[in-house]
């Protein structure tokens, strides 16, 4: 079988996959984020943090909860790292410095996962499982809470109450990651990733050395790690590593768990909102990006001419040859677009066009389909952008699922999509101008300032992934890379909630004859559109002077 075309029957068994699962998932959630009804467990809980669940909150309360559990978790995390040599299981791994324990934190609250060490030689057992593993369900939870809340805003009327944060981090928590991620897990650990506690065992004699390594949660972590949108890997290389992801099949199954809660969640928004349409629209644009996206990506791997390439199949540098270029095509594209940050071959070494696409899918906003939750609110403000557009052309007040979007949302959508880019580059900026963070580059030219660009729209973009060549464990990146994380996360939340419940206060519309119809193709076209030109027009300097100039260089 050629090498293309196993990557095109990869990816059409993946979308068949997620095809199963989107129906009954999708309906799934919805019933959790509807029910007024608390498992025994559950109730359990509330009662221990002191929270009452049928507290209705506004968004200014809702939003509170938001940061309060957030500050409280980086504190915690922060704790657990500094305190490591002094717990049991840490495998005589010392503290975590300062700035790399303030970084890592961030990292996984903000559902970044970024990672400036090597996993395997810093983090015990407690830190990694209590820890790290502990935020890849919470900070998943926040990300779907936020998306619910806002859907709220959409389906409720004269009323500012937007449901309660505590009530949806927890069910989120109880009723939807942490059962799939069981069954994800027994998964991976039949296919042979690993699943113990043990401690650090030296293997074979090398050039009068042995290889040392150790064993660890690595499967249920993994399993949360990809169904979350987290990325943060067990071993410093991730996914491409035998322990977290031994086989082709599992590196299909890991895409398929990376993409599963995003894309379902356009069904419980169209049920939520009361119109499956809606949800489909929405479903359409994300599946047209990502599909456009891995089509160009699989193209520019491929297309290389060259005995070497001729037999390789195609660019395999920096690939694992146990997934070849059609998987590690697609893991890229389904990494980048959405949170994730989890990679099975290095982007450094993808062509200079590859590297810019995933590059590009992290610009979008991740949003086709994004982050757990993040990806359904940002393609909601992305919507409301697109029906302002018409509304300008047609000289119509733009009105989104029965609802007017004046000025004050406007303002709200608009400040949401400018603080991300300004966090990446200024940051850059800032890095490429002063002398010292440009001794982290290994590369020089136009491939050395994608390495610094790469971490900065991964960090502000709670991506987590890195371009590989930087070295980002300095106190310049730590420190800069974990506000950009913090800030990117928590400031396009305060936005998101903002307009969730000025849209909750208001008085639905009736549909005229001129009501943009925002459940039809013409709808799903122009969002597409307005989201490829704003990515552009923003970042397009940027990429120019890097993965662009690589790329036609080559």
């Amino acid at each position: 079988m050629s090498p293309v075309l196993s990557g095109v029957l990869q990816l059409l068994a993946l979308v068949a996959a997620l095809a199963l699962a989107y129906r009954p998932l999708g309906d799934h959630m919805a019933r959790v984020y509807s029910s007024d009804k608390h498992l025994r467990v559950e109730k359990w809980i509330y009662k221990g943090i002191g929270a009452n669940p049928d507290a209705e909150m506004r968004w200014p309360a809702y939003l509170r909860g938001v940061l309060a559990f957030s500050a409280v978790s980086v504190l915690l995390l922060y704790l657990l790292q500094r305190l490591q040599g002094h717990l049991p299981g840490s495998l005589g791994f010392a503290a975590i410095d300062p700035d790399q324990a303030f970084n890592t934190a961030a990292s996984f609250v903000s559902n970044t996962n970024w990672q400036s060490y090597y996993g395997e030689q810093a983090m015990g057992h407690v830190v990694q499982t209590g820890g790290l593993a502990v935020q890849n369900f919470l900070s998943a939870s926040v990300g779907i809470a936020v998306a619910v809340a806002l859907v709220r805003g959409f389906a409720r009327s004269r009323t500012g109450e937007l449901g309660n944060f505590w009530a949806d981090l927890v069910r989120g928590t109880v009723r939807i990651l942490l059962p799939i991620a069981v069954l994800a897990a027994i998964v991976l650990v039949a296919c042979g990733a690993l699943q113990n506690f043990s401690g650090i065992h030296a293997v074979g004699q090398f050039f009068g050395g042995s290889q040392q390594w150790n064993g660890g949660a690595v499967a249920s972590q993994e399993a949360i790690k990809e169904l979350g949108t987290n990325g943060g890997g067990y071993f410093n290389a991730n996914s491409a590593h035998p322990f977290e992801n031994p086989t082709p099949f599992t590196n299909l199954f890991e895409i398929f768990l990376i993409l599963l809660i995003p894309f379902a969640l356009t069904r419980t928004f169209g049920r939520m909102v009361g119109s499956l349409r809606q949800g489909y629209a929405i479903l359409a644009t994300m599946v047209t990006i990502w599909i456009g996206f891995t089509a160009l990506m699989m193209w520019t791997e491929f297309a290389h001419h060259g005995p070497a390439f001729d037999i390789a199949g195609g660019a395999m540098e920096g690939k694992e040859t146990r997934f070849g270029v059609g998987g590690s095509s697609i893991f890229a594209v389904a990494t980048t677009l959405t949170s994730t940050g989890a990679v099975d071959s290095f982007h450094s070494s993808f062509t200079g066009l590859g590297g810019g696409i995933t590059m590009l899918g992290m610009q979008l906003g991740e949003i086709a389909p994004g982050g757990t939750g993040s990806g359904l609110y940002g393609m909601l403000i992305m919507a409301i952008i697109a029906v302002f557009i018409a509304g300008l052309m047609v000289g119509r007040t733009p009105e989104y699922l029965g609802k007017k979007i004046g000025t004050r949302e406007i303002k709200f959508a608009a400040v949401y999509i400018l603080v991300t880019p300004a966090l990446v580059l200024v940051f850059t900026a800032a890095a490429m101008a002063l002398p010292t963070p440009g001794n982290s580059m290994t590369n020089s030219g136009a491939h050395g300032f994608s390495e610094i660009l790469y971490a900065y729209t991964s960090g502000a973009n709670n991506n987590g992934s890195a371009f590989a060549g930087l070295n980002a464990d300095t106190q310049w990146f730590n420190s800069t890379i974990g506000l950009a994380m913090l800030l990117g996360r928590f400031l396009p939340m305060v936005f998101v909630l903002a307009l969730a419940g000025s849209l909750a206060e208001q008085k639905p519309v009736p549909a005229t004859a001129g009501t943009l119809r925002t459940e039809k193709p013409l709808f799903t076209g122009l969002l597409v559109g307005a989201i490829l030109i704003i990515t552009g027009l923003t970042y397009f300097p940027a990429l120019a002077l890097g993965p662009l100039a690589e790329g036609l260089a080559s």
